[in-house]
């Protein structure tokens, strides 16, 4: 069965956002400012967000954000940029932050409330083919391409009722339900594996929690028993609780705090566990550059079935795993790659158009000339230089230079410092973080799976292969 078409405009219009200026803007998170680099393909990014005072936030409260608003990025790059496509569109879920919406950020404002259910047309938005059409009817550079209302409101959408809207855009959300507890238990799953690598490795928290109990007197036992209770986060008396409940788990635990010496030693990044090495990235793991095979060679790319990623890949991911890459090269573009095929557990870096984004490949793959690439092949497991390098990044993106854009050499990366704990200390940290980062890769793929489901489902409810049953919502 076809579908009649309209455009989006016959049922919303396209409210831009407010000319805040450089001078409005400070450091509180208060009254955050959303910009168009905060809009990503289905959600909002509310990380480094500016935000303007008291005054002012109520002085534009028509352009505040409100549950179930749909945002657009106005201005992005074009099709053949490596930078976010102009055109994406986000919805702002329960429970996320009020903010306010910058100049060049589009919002939906809908004719009639009760023609169409807004979050319809967010999924008409969000097909290929709705972004292929904003893309392509963009104007500008490909570095600066901008879209207006008019072209947004000129989108072709379905002629359909406010019944059949409803039902379909609940079938699609309750599948984006279970995507976004997906990915909020993986930025649970993160932030711990950050916790647990800054306490050990960054703060030292075992170790200084052992030279507080000698400093103060204490004796040996005490220290240890001190350390295990910062390993585990757990007070006196929980600690005495397992060593009754779970004696197994409790002798575990006094091992691991064994591992960590009672005193410090000084180095060039000053005091750092005694016995402990300091070392530089290059020397701990390969560090590997990467390439782009010919695009006027067909046979570098069509039928391709190995993974190939450049920076783009990251710039839209909620996750620090890669399961899967957007294009494919075939064996003889693989071929032209220097570094070729890395093995699953590389650790990825771009290195320029931005610096600093991370992943953890769970899948080979090669990788374009915008990655440092390292392979961990020695004392160094996959999490543990993932999780340095994040703690590092500031350092990162100062040795970075550049005119046009940003970008840090291979040759800058390979000195930076890196602490090298005992092997047995990274084994176990190892057996911790894989796990978490495991389960953060299955979470990655169900998503994916998910996402694959909710996005085939959309044209099948349209032409009625699929039923839904009516009502409003």
């Amino acid at each position: 069965m076809s579908v009649k078409l309209t455009t989006l405009g016959k049922y919303a219009k396209v409210q831009g956002g407010f000319a805040y200026k450089s001078k409005d803007f400070s450091t509180s998170d208060r009254f955050p400012v959303l910009k168009i680099k905060n809009i990503r393909f289905g959600s909002i990014d509310y990380t480094e967000a500016a935000s303007i005072n008291e005054d002012l936030a109520k002085a534009t409260i028509d352009w505040q954000t409100k549950e179930g608003d749909i945002l657009i990025s106005m201005t992005g790059s074009g099709p053949n940029a490596p930078q976010s496509l102009v055109g994406r569109v986000a919805r702002v879920w329960r429970n996320e932050p009020t903010a306010w919406i910058n100049q060049r950020v589009g919002r939906l404002i809908l004719k009639d409330q009760n023609s169409i259910h807004p979050d319809f047309l967010f999924y008409i938005l969000s097909t290929p083919k709705s972004q292929d059409y904003l893309v392509s009817n963009s104007s500008g550079s490909a570095n600066q391409a901008n879209i207006s209302g008019k072209i947004i409101e000129s989108l072709p959408c379905p002629d359909i009722s406010y019944e059949k809207s409803a039902s379909i855009a609940k079938v699609l959300r309750d599948i984006d339900e279970k995507i976004l507890i997906n990915q909020k238990t993986n930025q649970t799953l993160e932030a711990i594996a950050q916790a647990l690598f800054k306490s050990w490795f960054v703060d030292f928290d075992p170790v200084k929690a052992k030279l507080s109990v000698l400093a103060a007197g204490g004796s040996a036992e005490a220290a240890e028993r001190a350390a295990m209770c910062a390993i585990s986060a757990r007070d006196e008396a929980s600690l005495n609780t397992l060593q009754t409940e779970q004696p197994e788990a409790y002798a575990e635990l006094a091992q691991t705090a064994a591992l960590f010496p009672s005193a410090m030693q000084d180095s060039e990044l000053g005091e750092i566990p005694e016995g402990w090495e300091l070392s530089e990235i290059g020397k701990e793991v390969t560090i590997l550059g990467g390439g782009t095979p010919s695009t006027k060679q067909p046979e570098f790319w069509d039928n391709g079935d190995i993974c190939w990623t450049t920076p783009k890949d990251l710039s839209n991911a909620t996750d620090q795993v890669i399961l899967d890459t957007e294009r494919k090269i075939t064996k003889d573009g693989l071929n032209k790659i220097s570094s070729g095929l890395l093995p699953a557990n590389t650790v990825l870096l771009s290195s320029r158009a931005p610096v600093g984004y991370l992943a953890l490949t769970k899948v080979p793959l090669a990788i374009n000339q915008g990655y440092i690439a390292m392979r961990c092949e020695q004392n160094l497991p996959p999490e543990y230089v993932l999780l340095w390098a994040s703690s590092v990044m500031d350092e990162i993106k100062q040795r970075a230079s550049g005119t046009t854009f940003a970008e840090i050499s291979k040759k800058n990366f390979r000195p930076i410092k890196v602490i090298v704990p005992p092997r047995i200390l990274l084994k176990i940290f190892n057996n911790r973080a894989s796990n978490i980062y495991d389960q953060i890769a299955n979470n990655v793929y169900e998503n994916s799976t998910l996402k694959s489901t909710r996005d085939s489902l959309l044209p099948r409810l349209l032409n009625g292969e699929l039923k839904v049953s009516g009502g409003r919502s």
